[in-house]
């Protein structure tokens, strides 16, 4: 994708089910549960480049010393490059005193902080707040209670802050930030101690107060807990944690909008955000990773023991369908067989607008994520070659130079081309939007000396066409030097319409090229009243606190065609300077639904959202724009 924008987190969670020693005597290291971490952690550095963290939780600890420590880190590259450098310099450092510890898992668990039994890491990409520490998970509410401490790390956005921040309020807690995180970490705390005040009321005129713990630890009812917990949440989740007697668990969305996955054998646990991650952690078959249902929490109690459960009452399923066209691995089966299946559905549209001149045709991708989709166009566009062949041969059956007719017709091969590179990194290290904007033009580059000036046509596929800054400032740019005859840009996903706010940092609708092409399609066609009368629908809906009925912002593209939206979009995107033609092509909605069948959630293109909370988001995100407030929507 050539739009900056940031996504859903990734977290991961492991569970040792066998004593340190164990792994000593099989693996060679009581380590191997960390080291598996570091390995599911970088294998998901898609998802998160703004800070990651780690949390290490000791079992059967005596009083006094720390059972849950935690590191996290801010750096770019933070897994290898700081995360993973700062915990093992610290084994380094004992070690270098102490070579036998190594070989001594319960001394070694006792001085080095991260050798535990379960593990909670998370990997960062923010949709709110600073990118500080603070901001980093797993995030901990400490107590003198192992039983009523909490670490939470979550792939999470929610759309009624606001609403949960209020109940915190009522409850007669104090938050020290106004975020989503804090919020699910507050709401989690209070009702994790109210099932702890349940079970201690009931024994403490029978029992020592020494004497009620353990039996507190035995009989918590995790399920009530988490059911309380989520009660009124409103977005797309999956969250991870850890209670400080053992428990470990993770919980997802009751609309299946983030991804979580889960393995289990007689020596581990293990859960992460994407499927192949853990095929390669831990060396076992795609058949061997289960999914977790949504409404569903998998827990892992103190002893060991499994189950998974309803937390909620599970609803229409809404996957996230973007997670399949781009942000999710590739190397995931069943993804990249979705990828291609983008890219196929486009070919006959693509060949339409070349007009069937195949020989003038480069087909090309704007790397790197979009080349499942160019195999799967590629293999489009040859089909329909193929079929055109036949019918040619028909036609040359009884020609006097049949065989070299034929010679010629099956020698054609489609101009499949790498025209555009993708040169430097520098968006990575630039968290400035202007600053992003002046060096974009220097992120790609194209292969010289493969396009017919004023002859050729490129077709230019990319996963997605979010704000179009790098296509006009950088891509269309450089082709258009290149001086072909017509520069067709295609998107393997529809337009993005409306706001996502499920963890997708697409918030501002403005920003949203689709919405400028609207916009001024409305304006140039004498329809500027359908703006203002959004606007006043929008304000009655808000002056009555029925911002989440219904999405208004409907109305803003009800009028045309997706064929208008790309021609004006061409036109808003075309450099002043390009001599041939642009064109933009999207994928449709249908062949978005034909191509992923399973991940029906496309509220970012259709509008249709799975939470009442996506209505009030968009209708607030267009108040932002009429009002000329430049924020975030949620």
């Amino acid at each position: 994708m050539t739009d900056n924008i940031k996504h859903e987190c990734g977290i991961g969670l492991i569970r040792l089910k066998k004593p340190l020693t164990y792994y000593q005597e099989k693996y060679g290291s009581a380590l191997w549960g960390l080291k598996k971490m570091y390995l599911l952690m970088e294998k998901q550095h898609n998802r998160g480049q703004d800070g990651a963290g780690i949390a290490c939780l000791k079992l059967n600890t005596e009083p006094g010393y720390p059972y849950l420590l935690r590191h996290r880190v801010i750096e770019p590259s933070p897994v290898w490059q700081t995360l993973v450098k700062d915990i093992d310099a610290h084994l380094a450092n004992l070690l270098q005193k102490e070579p036998e510890l190594l070989l001594n898992p319960s001394k070694l668990k006792l001085q080095f902080p991260f050798l535990g039994e379960i593990y909670l890491a998370h990997l960062r990409y923010g949709t709110y707040g600073e990118n500080g520490i603070p901001y980093c998970h797993p995030v901990i509410r400490n107590n003198n209670w192992k039983s009523r401490t909490l670490a939470v790390a979550g792939n999470f956005n929610l759309t009624n802050v606001d609403f949960l921040f209020d109940k915190i309020l009522r409850l007669g807690q104090f938050p020290r930030y106004k975020t989503d995180t804090t919020t699910i970490l507050e709401r989690m705390g209070y009702f994790l101690d109210e099932e702890n005040k349940k079970i201690y009321r009931k024994y403490k005129d029978k029992l020592d107060k020494s004497q009620i713990q353990p039996l507190i630890e035995k009989e918590l009812d995790i399920q009530s807990w988490l059911q309380w917990s989520a009660k009124h949440w409103d977005g797309g989740y999956v969250i991870g944690g850890l209670v400080g007697h053992g428990i470990a668990f993770a919980m997802r969305d009751p609309h299946g909008i983030r991804p979580c996955f889960y393995y289990e054998n007689d020596e581990v646990v293990v859960i992460a955000s994407e499927r192949p991650t853990l095929c390669t952690a831990f060396q076992v078959r795609k058949e061997d990773i289960q999914e977790l249902p949504p409404a569903h929490a998998f827990v892992v109690y103190s002893d060991s023991s499994t189950q998974i459960f309803p937390f909620t009452k599970p609803q229409k399923l809404s996957k996230c369908s973007f997670e399949r066209i781009y942000f999710s691995r590739g190397n995931d089966a069943d993804i990249y067989q979705e990828r291609k299946a983008l890219g196929f559905e486009l070919a006959h549209r693509i060949a339409e607008e070349v007009d069937y001149q195949w020989e003038k045709t480069i087909i090309t991708h704007i790397p790197n994520t979009s080349y499942p989709a160019y195999l799967g166009l590629s293999e489009g566009i040859r089909k329909i070659i193929h079929q055109n062949r036949i019918h040619q041969i028909k036609n040359h059956i009884n020609h006097e130079n049949f065989e070299q007719e034929i010679a010629k017709i099956l020698s054609f091969r489609p101009r499949l081309e790498q025209l555009i590179i993708k040169d430097v990194k520098l968006r990575t290290f630039i968290t400035n939007e202007k600053g992003r904007d002046d060096l974009v033009s220097y992120v790609y580059d194209v292969t010289y000396g493969l396009v017919k000036e004023n002859e050729d046509i490129i077709v230019a596929l990319d996963d997605s066409i979010v704000r179009g800054t790098t296509l006009k400032q950088s891509i269309i740019a450089l082709l258009a030097k290149l001086n072909p005859q017509k520069i067709i840009i295609v998107s393997s996903a529809p337009p993005i319409c409306y706001p996502d706010c499920y963890g997708i940092d697409m918030s501002q609708i403005e920003k949203f090229i689709a919405f400028q092409a609207a916009i001024t399609l409305l304006k140039e066609h004498d329809k500027e009243n359908i703006i203002h009368e959004t606007y006043d629908k929008i304000k009655f809906l808000e002056k009555n606190h029925a911002l989440e009925t219904e999405n208004v912002v409907k109305n803003i593209y009800a009028p045309f065609s997706l064929k208008a939206l790309e021609q004006k979009i061409a036109q808003l995107l075309k450099p002043d300077n390009m001599k041939g033609e642009l064109s933009i092509v999207y994928q449709t909605l249908e062949g978005l639904h034909r191509a992923i069948p399973n991940h029906s959630g496309d509220w970012y293109f259709s509008g249709n959202f799975p939470t009442p909370g996506g209505n009030r988001v968009t209708n607030i995100a267009f108040l932002n724009y009429y009002e000329g407030k430049n924020q975030r929507a949620y």
